[in-house]
């Protein structure tokens, strides 16, 4: 079986509607944002259905969020820096 490091240092942290979210340097945000938990952080416009990551490759638009105030930033498309706001929320496709 396959160990999984866990003591891997984390940098500076980012916010994430307002709550601080500490990172590995390298992440994009959607990896930082599964790795703390968060497996969905948006909504549909119709039908309210849950969304997060899905293809990891910027194709499918799932996984918007709006960084530093530009909405429809794909998370998984945009690397974790220290500082940075991220909001997330409904539709977030500008």
């Amino acid at each position: 079986m396959t160990r999984v490091e866990t003591d891997v240092p984390t940098a500076p942290g980012l916010t994430v509607d307002g709550e601080p979210l500490a990172f590995v340097p390298g992440q994009t945000l959607a990896a930082a944002l599964v790795a703390s938990g968060r497996v969905a952080w948006r909504t549909t416009r119709g039908g309210q259905r849950p969304r997060g990551v899905f293809c990891g490759i910027g194709v499918c638009y799932d996984c918007l969020v709006t960084v530093d105030g530009r909405r429809g930033q794909r998370a998984c498309l945009v690397q974790a820096r220290a500082g940075m706001a991220v909001a997330t929320g409904e539709g977030d496709d500008g």
